[in-house]
């Protein structure tokens, strides 16, 4: 096997294993164009690709922010009599809209990469599907 050979199957294979990663749930992309990418070679592109897919990965990681919804002040009775008492309400925001917005973001990048690798005729894009495929 040759060193040309071995190199497609290892990028043949690499595509295949990031297919996985092009689902994008119910978070659209946003467009950015192709020619963004025109000036990178398949290698560029290759390595554009992984970076992206590593910041998705993180995007869809992230864990919601704490939010305080709230402050109760009364009394209580107890054991050791009446005293007072002051309460936090503090929980896990599931506010997503910046994590969304980013993911978004990210996704447009994802597609303008395999977009523009597929004009270059690039291998690593075999199979790897963009939104709305």
């Amino acid at each position: 096997m040759n060193i040309l050979t071995a190199a497609t199957l290892v990028a043949t294979v690499g595509a295949f294993g990031l297919v996985g990663c092009a689902s994008t749930g119910n978070i659209t992309p946003q467009y950015v164009p192709p020619s963004t990418y025109q000036n990178y070679d398949c290698q560029a592109l290759s390595q554009e690709y992984n970076r992206i897919n590593r910041y998705v990965e993180s995007a869809r990681n992230q864990q919601s922010t704490l939010s305080a919804s709230g402050v109760g002040v009364g009394v209580s009775a107890g054991r050791w009599g009446i005293s007072p008492n002051i309460s936090f309400g503090v929980g896990k925001s599931n506010n997503t809209k910046a994590r969304d917005a980013k993911l978004s973001r990210l996704y447009g990048e994802r597609d303008a990469i395999v977009q523009s690798a597929r004009i270059q005729r690039c291998g690593f894009v075999n199979g790897i599907k963009i939104y709305g495929e």
